[in-house]
């Protein structure tokens, strides 16, 4: 069984990107390549257990294992020094890739509070988009009873789009809730 979005792009976005932008070779139309969550946990060398949490609820949200990331230099405002765990991370591609958007697209982001759209400043100039969710309780996966604390996340999509609006155009017709400004 494959992932229904991307059924959706291969039978729906595509031929309209096609269309729009006026692409001759099929590979030239854009396509997502990968997601990338992560989490900044700054005091985890002093609360281990928060490590700990954060890296379970992350890879039930992904559906696989986070990477714990390490800081490259010492900080001294901070107190953390290089080498200290300091953030975890895990890449998606393929299916589960598109499994994460469709369950972003229609679960998580619809449970935001106060939701007006995604901005569209978070577009970085090469087709990428960026975004950042304040709690991890809007995905279903995780039980909010259980959470001890709350703990935001960075959503990093990454696409073959050469232009920001050919990367916004893909992703609106993917599902993703980019504000009407």
């Amino acid at each position: 069984m494959s992932a229904r979005l991307l059924e959706k792009y291969k039978g729906q976005v595509a031929p309209v990107l096609t269309e729009r932008f006026g692409y001759r070779n099929p590979m030239a139309v854009p396509k997502l390549l990968k997601i990338v969550i992560s989490m900044g946990i700054g005091d985890a060398k002093q609360e281990s257990s928060k490590l700990e949490a954060a890296q379970d609820q992350l890879a039930r949200i992904a559906g696989q294992k986070p990477v714990v990331t390490k800081a490259k230099k010492s900080v001294s405002n901070f107190k953390i020094r290089e080498g200290y765990e300091v953030g975890l991370k895990v890449t998606l591609r393929g299916a589960r890739m598109y499994e994460l958007l469709d369950r972003l697209v229609s679960l998580a982001i619809p449970r935001v509070r106060d939701f007006r759209g995604l901005p569209a400043s978070g577009f970085d100039g090469r087709g990428n988009y960026n975004m950042g969710l304040v709690e991890q309780t809007v995905f279903p996966e995780i039980d909010p009873s259980a959470v001890t604390f709350t703990q935001g996340m960075n959503i990093a999509m990454v696409t073959s789009a050469a232009t920001d609006e050919e990367a916004r155009e893909l992703l609106s017709q993917l599902g993703m809730p980019f504000r009407k400004d």
